[in-house]
Formats: structure tokens, C-alpha cells, sequence
């Protein structure tokens, strides 16, 4: 029987209810028959009378009628007798509000509902589907004993319907008859076994509902029937592919090995492995076994990820936890995409998501860096969310960031919303804590905060204060000093005894202010809260012990006082103070160790995030969100050590995936014979295509649907790729227009990157894609696939013949090969030199690249992005330090020094120019030096020129640009021969990562003056006597650090200012000379970590005579 009817049918059962809620309040003809007093006795005897006369229409009247009623709470049991009469009435309309109500009374009304059984029997042979599963359901409603048996026989009848809306009912069926009585579970899982083998979408969810409830461990009946509930997954209704997704977790943990071991770091590392060459690769290959996935595992992965594009968030959040819990730790970021998507929705699907995040924040930080905008507190946010953002953000935070998340605490600091102020200064301790190059400016910060007018934020302040100087309070007796003169003006009890927790703890640290502090304590301890009080009886015993003159008397009058404090937790401790401190004849030896007992060292505390311990739960479960073990939680079950049998998954007839690709309408083209790849990738990417055919589908069945080409963009470069061979397929464009946009995207491409080299083989013309060029000038390929994916994607029909040449120019953008003779034409671009000063051509250093024609050309060349106060300037001292890159005997013959001649690089302005002086100590000739590959592979690196060849005891200097993101991260590649690769890496002094600025002493105050607390890193140092001078200080500064000198008027004073040369954040660098050659080192910056670098080598370099 076709599926047809059945939503008609329920489509009409909707619409009778609706009638019956509607029509309900037009019929009550007085609001007093609602009432308190009135009888229901006449309304229920129309209704009474209705049923029971002959009229259809009056009987469908007064069904809708008493629907309405049971729709607003209204009681209408005593109608049932009426109403089940109506049980066997042909109009269909009419029976189907019938069962309504029977599933509502059935229970209640056990005994008049047995009476009926027969009809119910009867109706299970009905020829209409819905009537029988009605039927079905009112029986399986009925919750007596007696009828179990009859029960039992309907549900076998039912899971062998032509229907399967039928053989969904018996489903649900199971998980009553099962509660009402267990004893029947051996019969219920044959019914469940049979079931398993429906193919139809429509049962599968409920099936497997059954299996969860009745039997979770019996995992044997899942085998024959995996692989077609993963080919089904995707046609199934979505609360039922949660379910599904869910006990497909538990099985593959049951059935699978893991694949986190040992081999999954090879697989990690297989793009490195594409560079090495055959024998070293062979090598690796025979020392270590590579993980090999289960392909039923990998079916399941590869099933799984099209619904990430759900529109249902259970079913992404279902899928999220899949790949966590089931795929290689190089896959799981495939889902950060959609998990961000889901912050769009309700809040409350905001929470949940969330807190998924944060535990998986934890433990991989960079699934969710590029996407860290998305975790800004808005201003509209409810305050647990934004708590979960601050919580995210928090655990994101790394050195190349903490600068960009600092700022953004400071602006939430000033939140009207106090709770969500305090868990921001919480989150400001936990970076200090995590970064120790930020830990005195969060610590500067901080203090700043405790002049705050809102008592909240001060007192959370305090609270974390008091954890950092626990790590280092040898440093910050100042700090304790300030909390203690800030100390009457703190109200909030929690801040009052950290601070004086602090007191007791350092009281040898500040001995003339702890005693006054303890006075002071001593006149109002009897109106402090009972917290505070017992941390002044701890002070007041500390201080004895150590300073017992000033203080003996204090403390005897504070013990006193506490000795008849209301509280009896004051008076134990009292008790107990005054039996430790002051010796007596009761006391025995106890006395003796009361130092060693209130001053033991105290380990500092670990400020930890509060999602650290919620991994042990499965993601995406009430238990996690809970952090407590819930009612019907199942444990994840461990990884097997040894695979299990998987021919156990073997069924007679085997579906393959492909079958499935045409319900989606995937066109696969066919595969070249030219081969890219080795063999052993070769396979691999071709299986990967082959089953792929869902991922693309759903991405491309989602753009058409309406979603936005950001949710249904391209999740890899071979999906772009493949979308763009549709497009082009699908134009009808002639070869001969393809090779016009391909020479076109040619010379643009030349115009853009200078000095780019790509493979000279390609195997399909718009399937391979690399994230960038051989010299990896930017990762260009994947915002072009992107965009080409998504056009692809969106555009109609008719559109897409319009759309195809652009389509494949720029698809053929990345695939374009400069040649030799036009790369040296354009290698210096006007346009990048917008940030260069229009210096004098005489003073401008030469360069090998650089033309005196060129220089006259650019002679008073006017700067457009740089503001005429802040100009950048070539340094007046460069000291040139040269390091060594590559040693002769590790370079067999090839030796490389390297260093920084602190000129702008004429590539790129966000690139540090770098020299490279290249010899050559052997006795033959070396051939083709050039770069090869680099780690990370997306470093941008602007490569010299390939080095045809090299003389024995020639040397060649050469130049490169490196954009090291302003970060002292060493840059890693490979200096290769025609023979040989070597391994080498260029690690830059913070230093070298500034360009000099030019700018006026009342601009540099205006500057710094922007750029105070967190912003702000200073040090008193002791300088050597040699440097005390300015033209000694001028020349230790600029030996450090590639930075102008600002004019200044006062002599004690020296400032210099520059930039980073990669984001152009300002530099402000100051040193302030005080008595006996001591001078406070001031350095003001966005950059945080960097500021502690350079405050670090500064301070070396002036302590040099």
C-alpha cells in the first residue's frame, strides 16, 4: 500500500482538531456553564445526543466538540460509552477523532475500553492504513495485564503490514507493551530483529527507538543491518536519524579500533609525506605500519557528514558528537563550520552548542580559531551565553592572539551586566595564568581595576589578584601594599578577607602595614561578615607568631571577641587559635609547630576551566550539559584493542554507496588517466570520490533549498573543485572559449603573483587544487575554489551558461604558470610600495633587484595609507647580525648564512626582507638551489630565484621575504639541490619583526596615551655605566630593535616608535633615567607577548657595557 493517504489522513486528523479548538468557543453560548457552580449536565447531554443520532454531520460536530474540550484541559470522560459506539462508523473523518480521543481515555478508562476490544480487533483488518495504526495504538494504550497476549499477536500482525506507517506504529507499540510487562522482552525482540531488516525509511527511526529501550546490548542484531541503516541515514526523518546517529556511535566504539592511535599521526603528516622523495618515503613506510580505517567505519563517517547541512540543529549537534567521539583527530574539524552556523539560532540551542564547544575547545584549540570572531559577546546576548562565549574565548587564547582577546575583555569588563564583569575578570586571571608572557600586564591591568567605582568588579578583582601573587609574590609587595590602603573602601566581603588572607600570608613581605591593617580590623570585627572574621583571627595568629611585640595585645582582644562570637565556627576556631599560638600547660608540644602549621608554603591554585572534567560524558547528552550523571545515561564504551571479526557485517546482497548518488542527482565525471598522485594516494582519492557522492549532494541540495552559500560552501578544495567541473560541464561552452579565459587568467595571474612557480603536471584539468603555488605566495586556491564552489552551486539554470566562462577563468586563475621572462618584467610592483617614505634616492640603500631607474621613478612618489605625522623611515643604525643557516657539512658541500638588512621588502609590505648568502665548499658543481616545501605549509614566503648553478668556492647572495605574522615562530622549509633537500628554519629576534616611524614628541604622547593598562609593559632596570648616555642608549636600543628615534626635549628621557611589520600595530618603546643608573623601560602595544620580548632583550642589552 503506498505511503499516499497516510498524510492526507493525517493532514485531515490535524484539521478536525484545529476545527474542534476553533469551533469550541463559538458553540458555549454562556461563559457560566464554564463555571464554578453550573452543572455540565445538559451541555454534555446535547453532545450525548449528538453521537447518538443518525445525522454524520451532527456526530463530526460533536467530536470536534469534545477534541475542543480535551485541547483546553476540559474533562470528557464521561462521553466514552457515546463515543466508542462510533468506533465502527464508515465516515473516516469521524473515526479518526474517535481514536484521538480513545488514545486520551483508553487508560483512564480501562474496563469500558476492554468492552470495545473487539472493534479494535476488528479495525486492525481495516483496509484505510491510518485506521489500522490508530487501532493499534488505542490497543497498545490500554494498560491492563490481561490483554497483553492479545496485544502481542497485533504487534506481529502489524510488522508484517504492506504499510509502513503501520509497521512504524507496531514499533512505537513495542516500547509499551515492554513497560507494561518485561517478561515479554524475548518475544518483543524477534518482532525487533524483523523489523531491523525493513528497508523502508519510515520505520527505521522508530525500529531503532524500540531497540534502545527493550535492548540496548544486544549489538548482534545490529551487524546484518549496519550498512543499510547508514545508507538509509539520510532519507530518514530527522528525530529518528538522531537516534539512528546515536546507537551508531555506541556500535562503531564496540566494532571499530581507534583511530587516534600510532598510525592516525601518520595519516596527520601524509602532506608532508607528498614532499619527500620515493626512498625516504618507502622507508617510512616499512618502519611503521599506517592505521588502515575499517571500511564500514569509513561508511559510516562518509554517511554521516551531508547532514551537517541539516536544518535540524539536534541532527548537526547529533553528527558533531560522531565525529568527536568516532573520526581521525585530522577530520573532526570538517564539523566546526556547521556547529558555528547553529549560534545563529534560539538561544537555548545557543547554550547547548556552546557548551559542546567549550569542552571541545580544550582539547583542540585550533578547530576553532579561525572562527573566533563568532564567539564575541553581543550586547543582546542573555548573560549565560555570553558566560559561555567568555569561556570559549578563554580557552582559544594563545600567543599569537591574547593581544586581540584582551582588548576584547577590557570592553566586557565595562558591562552594565555584573555577573558577566566578574567571570571576565576570572577569565582575565585564567590567560595570565595560561600565558606567562601576559602575566604582568593582566596583573597591571587588574590593579588598575581596583580604583573601579562598581563594587562587584573590585571585589573580583581582589579575589583573582590574590590567586596570581600566589604564583609570584616575591615580585609584588607594591601591589599588596595598594589593596591595603584600597582596603576601607571595599565592602564585598569575599574581597575583604582575600586581601586580608594576603596580609597574613606576606605579612613578613609588608611589616609596618600588616599591624595597622590588623588594628584597624580589631575595632570592627564585631559588624564583619563571618568570613572576614575568620580571616582576622588567621592574621591576627600569623602576626603573633611573627611579630609578637607590636601585635600580642591585638590579638588577645580579637581571641577574646571571638571567644563569644554568635557563630560557632568563629568560636571553634578561636578555641583552637589561642591553644596553637599562646603556650600554656594544656597546650603540650602542639605549640611548637605552630609556625611551621599557619606558615607552611601554600601551593598556588590552578585556575582551570570548569568544562576540563566533561569530556568523560558523551557530547551533546543531558549528562554533559548537567556535569552530573543523568537517569538512562550509557557510557561510551571504550575502543576494542584488537579489531572485532567484520565479516559479521556481510549480508547476502551488498548495496554499494553509489547507488544512493542519483537520489540527489550527483553527474560524476570521469577519471583521467593521467595520474598526479602516487598509486597508494591515487586509490585513496579515488575511493574518497566514489563516496563522497552524499557530501557534495547535500552541500548542492542545501544551496538550492535557499541556504546561504556560507552554510552550504564547500567543505574541501575536491568539492569545490568537482562543483566547478559541473558548472563547466553544464554550460556547453566550446573548448575554444575555455583556452581564451585561460590565457586571459594567465596574464592576470602574472600581474598579481611576481614570482609564482606552479607543477608543470596536472592530471585534471579542475580537480587538483593546491592551498597555494609551489612558492607558496599565499594560500590563493582556497578562497577562489570557495567562491567558484558557491556560484556554482547557487546560480539557476539559465544562469549558469552566462556564468560559466567566469567560473572557469577563475578557476583557471590558480592553475596559471608565469613564465621566466615575464616574472622578471614584474617583479616590483608600484602598488606595493605604498608604505615606503619618499626618502632621498641617495640615501636609499641599493639592492640587486632594484633598477636607478626604477628609484628615479619612484622619486617623490606620494604615500596614500600613512598619515603625515606617522611615517615610516629607514633606520639610522643597523647593526647587521648574520646566522648561520645551513652548515657545510650537513648541506654536503652547501653552506647558507642568513641576515635581517632591515630594508622594506619590495615583494610584499607585510614580509621582513631576509639575505641569504649562498657557498659553495664543495668540489663539483651544485645545480638548481631553490626552496622547497615549508612547515607550516601555509607560511607565505616569497622564494629567490631558482640558482641554475654554483661554482666550487663561489657564493651567491640572495633575497627573500618571509610574513611571520608578527609572531617569533621560526619559519621552516627546505633548501633543496637537484639531489639533495635540507631541512632548515629562520628564527627572527622580536626585534626584526619592526620597521622604524617617524612621528613627533607630541604625537608620541597622544599615541601612548591610547595605549595604557593591559596596552602598557614597563620594568626599572639597572643599566650599565657605559650606557647611560643618549648616543649609548640610541645604539644599544637600535642593536635590538629595528625602530626610530623620537627627538625629545628632555635629557633624561629617550623615545623611539615603529611598527610591526606584518599588522602594522604601533610600537612605542621610552626609557626614563633615574639616580644611580637605573631607568624605567616602558614599552606600549597591542602586542602583549611581543612587549614582553622585547622588554626581556632590552633589559639584557643595557645592562652590556
Amino acid at each position: 500500500m503506498s505511503t499516499g493517504p497516510l498524510y492526507n489522513d493525517q493532514g485531515g486528523a490535524d484539521t478536525a482538531v484545529e476545527a474542534g479548538q476553533e469551533s469550541t468557543p463559538t458553540t458555549s453560548s454562556a461563559g457560566a456553564a464554564f463555571g464554578l457552580f453550573s452543572t455540565d449536565f445538559k451541555k454534555n447531554e446535547d453532545l450525548k445526543e449528538m453521537l447518538e443520532s443518525n445525522k454524520e454531520s451532527l456526530k463530526l460536530e460533536a467530536m470536534k466538540r469534545v477534541v475542543g474540550l480535551i485541547a483546553k484541559g476540559k474533562t470528557a470522560s464521561e462521553l466514552f460509552p457515546a463515543v466508542v459506539k462510533n468506533v465502527a462508523s464508515k465516515n473516516i473523518e469521524l473515526k479518526k477523532l474517535v481514536y484521538v480521543y480513545l488514545v486520551r481515555y483508553a487508560e483512564e478508562q480501562q474496563d469500558l475500553a476492554l468492552l470495545s476490544i473487539s472493534t479494535f480487533q476488528r479495525a486492525l483488518k481495516d483496509p484505510n492504513q491510518f485506521i489500522r495504526a490508530s487501532a493499534l495504538r488505542v490497543l497498545s494504550s490500554i494498560r491492563v495485564p490481561i490483554i497483553v497476549p492479545i496485544m502481542m499477536l497485533a504487534i506481529k500482525e502489524a510488522a508484517s503490514d504492506m504499510s509502513p506507517y503501520v509497521r512504524k506504529t507496531s514499533a512505537h507499540a513495542i516500547q509499551k507493551l515492554y513497560s507494561l510487562d518485561p517478561e515479554q522482552k524475548e518475544q518483543l525482540i524477534e518482532v525487533i530483529e524483523k523489523l531491523l531488516k525493513d528497508k523502508s525509511t519510515l520505520v527505521a527511526g522508530s525500529v531503532v527507538v524500540a531497540f534502545e529501550e527493550v535492548c540496548p546490548d544486544r549489538i548482534d542484531l545490529i551487524h546484518k543491518n549496519y550498512r543499510k541503516l547508514c545508507n538509509l541515514l539520510v532519507d530518514v526523518e530527522e528525530w529518528g536519524q538522531v537516534v539512528i546517529i546515536s546507537m551508531l556511535t555506541r556500535y562503531a566504539r564496540t566494532q571499530f579500533i581507534s583511530p587516534w592511535k600510532e598510525g592516525a599521526a601518520f595519516d596527520e603528516n601524509s602532506e608532508k609525506t607528498f614532499y619527500d622523495s620515493d626512498h625516504e618515503e618507502k622507508k617510512d613506510q616499512t618502519e611503521a605500519k599506517p592505521y588502515i580505517m575499517d571500511p564500514d567505519h569509513r561508511l559510516l563517517l562518509r554517511n554521516t557528514k551531508p547532514l551537517l547541512q541539516s536544518r535540524n540543529t539536534a541532527v548537526v549537534m547529533s553528527v558533531a558528537q560522531l565525529y568527536w567521539h568516532l573520526a581521525p583527530k585530522q577530520e573532526v574539524s570538517i564539523v566546526t563550520k556547521s556547529l558555528v552556523r547553529l549560534l545563529r539560532s534560539h538561544r537555548e540551542v545557543q547554550y547547548i552548542v556552546l557548551q559542546n564547544i567549550a569542552t571541545m575547545s580544550i582539547q583542540r584549540k585550533g578547530m576553532f580559531e579561525p572562527f573566533m570572531k563568532s564567539f564575541y559577546v553581543r550586547s543582546t546576548d542573555a548573560t549565560h551565553i555570553k558566560t559561555l562565549k567568555l569561556e570559549i574565548l578563554t580557552n582559544l587564547a594563545n600567543e599569537a592572539n591574547i593581544s586581540t582577546i584582551l582588548r576584547e575583555f577590557q570592553t566586557y569588563v565595562k558591562s552594565q551586566d555584573k555577573a558577566f564583569a566578574a567571570a571576565t575578570i576570572q577569565a582575565i586571571g585564567r590567560c595570565a595564568t595560561n600565558i606567562s608572557e601576559v602575566t604582568d600586564t593582566c596583573l597591571n591591568g587588574l590593579v588598575l581595576l581596583l580604583s573601579n567605582r562598581d563594587e562587584t568588579v573590585v571585589a573580583e578583582s581582589v579575589v583573582v589578584i590574590k590567586k596570581l601573587l600566589q604564583t609570584q609574590p616575591t615580585q609584588h609587595s607594591e601591589i599588596i601594599k595598594h589593596m591595603a590602603k584600597i582596603f576601607d573602601n571595599i565592602t564585598v566581603p569575599m574581597a575583604r578577607a582575600s586581601i586580608l588572607w594576603l596580609m597574613g600570608e606576606y605579612c613578613e613581605k609588608v611589616p609596618k602595614i600588616a599591624p595597622d591593617v590588623l588594628r584597624k580590623m580589631a575595632k570592627s570585627f564585631t559588624t564583619e561578615e563571618d568570613i572576614v572574621k575568620l580571616q582576622i583571627v588567621n592574621l591576627a595568629a600569623k602576626l603573633y607568631l611573627t611579630n609578637s611585640k607590636q601585635t600580642k595585645l591585638l590579638t588577645q582582644y580579637i581571641l577574646n571577641l571571638g571567644k563569644y562570637d554568635q557563630n560557632y565556627d568563629i568560636r571553634d576556631r578561636t578555641r583552637f587559635i589561642r591553644q596553637l599560638i599562646v603556650p600554656s600547660e594544656k597546650s603540650g608540644a602542639l605549640n611548637k609547630y605552630a609556625r611551621r602549621i599557619l606558615l607552611a608554603p601554600k601551593p598556588a591554585p590552578v585556575l582551570e576551566s570548569a568544562f576540563k572534567d566533561r569530556d568523560r560524558y558523551q557530547l551533546g547528552t543531558l549528562s554533559h550539559s548537567l556535569n552530573t550523571k543523568a537517569t538512562g545515561y550509557q557510557e561510551l564504551p571504550d575502543w576494542p584493542s584488537e579489531a572485532p571479526d567484520q565479516s559479521v557485517r556481510n549480508v547476502e546482497v551488498i548495496e554499494p554507496v553509489k547507488e544512493w548518488a542519483p537520489l540527489v542527482g550527483k553527474v560524476k565525471q570521469p577519471k583521467s588517466d593521467q595520474k598526479f598522485y602516487s598509486d597508494e594516494e591515487d586509490e585513496k582519492e579515488e575511493g574518497g570520490s566514489e563516496s563522497s557522492g552524499s557530501e557534495d549532494d547535500s552541500s548542492s541540495s542545501s544551496s538550492s533549498s535557499g541556504s546561504s552559500s556560507e552554510e552550504s560552501g564547500s567543505e574541501s578544495d575536491e568539492e569545490s573543485s568537482e562543483a566547478s567541473e559541473k558548472t563547466s560541464s553544464d554550460s556547453g561552452k566550446s573548448s575554444s572559449e575555455s583556452e581564451e579565459s585561460s590565457s586571459e587568467s594567465d596574464s592576470e595571474q602574472n600581474k598579481k603573483n611576481k614570482t609564482k612557480k606552479v607543477a608543470q603536471k596536472r592530471s585534471k584539468p579542475a580537480a587538483v587544487n593546491s592551498d597555494s603555488d609551489k612558492n607558496g605566495n599565499g594560500p590563493v586556491a582556497d578562497a577562489t575554489s570557495e567562491e567558484s564552489s558557491s556560484s556554482s552551486e547557487s546560480d539557476s539554470e539559465e544562469d549558469s551558461d552566462s556564468d560559466a566562462p567566469t567560473v572557469q577563468k577563475k578557476k583557471n586563475d590558480v592553475k596559471s604558470k608565469p613564465k621566466e621572462g615575464v616574472k622578471s618584467k614584474k617583479e616590483v610592483s608600484l602598488l606595493d610600495l605604498d608604505d615606503f617614505s619618499p626618502a632621498p634616492v641617495n640615501n636609499t640603500p641599493k639592492s640587486a633587484f632594484v633598477s636607478s631607474s626604477l628609484l628615479s621613478d619612484l622619486e617623490g612618489l606620494s604615500l596614500s595609507n600613512v598619515s603625515p605625522t606617522i611615517q615610516v623611515n629607514t633606520p639610522s643604525f643597523g647593526p647587521i647580525k648574520t646566522h648561520e643557516l645551513l652548515h657545510h657539512m650537513t648541506g654536503k658541500g652547501l653552506s647558507a648564512k642568513y641576515h635581517f638588512p632591515r630594508q622594506p621588502c619590495l615583494y610584499q609590505p607585510s614580509m621582513v626582507a631576509v639575505q641569504v648568502i649562498l657557498t659553495n665548499s664543495s668540489d663539483h658543481s651544485l645545480e638548481e638551489i631553490h626552496i622547497g616545501s615549508r612547515n607550516p605549509a601555509n607560511l607565505n614566503i616569497h622564494c629567490f630565484n631558482t640558482v641554475e648553478r654554483l661554482e666550487p668556492g663561489a657564493s651567491v647572495t640572495v633575497s627573500m621575504g618571509i610574513d611571520f605574522s608578527d609572531s617569533t615562530q621560526a619559519a621552516n622549509f627546505q633548501l633543496c639541490t637537484k639531489e639533495d633537500q635540507f631541512n632548515v628554519s629562520i628564527q627572527p629576534a622580536v626585534g626584526e619583526l619592526l620597521m622604524p616611524s617617524t612621528m613627533t614628541e607630541q604625537d608620541f604622547c597622544k599615541e601612548q596615551g591610547k595605549l595604557l593598562g593591559m596596552n602598557e609593559t614597563s620594568k626599572t632596570i639597572t643599566m650599565a655605566t657605559a650606557t647611560t648616555s643618549r648616543q649609548a642608549v640610541n645604539k644599544q636600543v637600535l642593536s635590538v630593535a629595528n625602530i626610530g628615534v623620537v627627538s625629545c626635549g628632555l635629557d633624561n628621557i629617550h623615545r623611539f616608535a615603529g611598527r610591526t611589520v606584518s599588522s602594522g600595530a604601533l610600537v612605542l618603546l621610552s626609557v626614563e633615567m633615574k639616580e644611580t643608573s637605573c631607568g624605567l623601560l616602558t614599552i606600549n602595544t597591542e602586542k602583549s607577548v611581543m612587549a614582553s620580548m622585547l622588554l626581556r632583550d632590552l633589559t639584557h642589552a643595557l645592562a652590556q657595557s
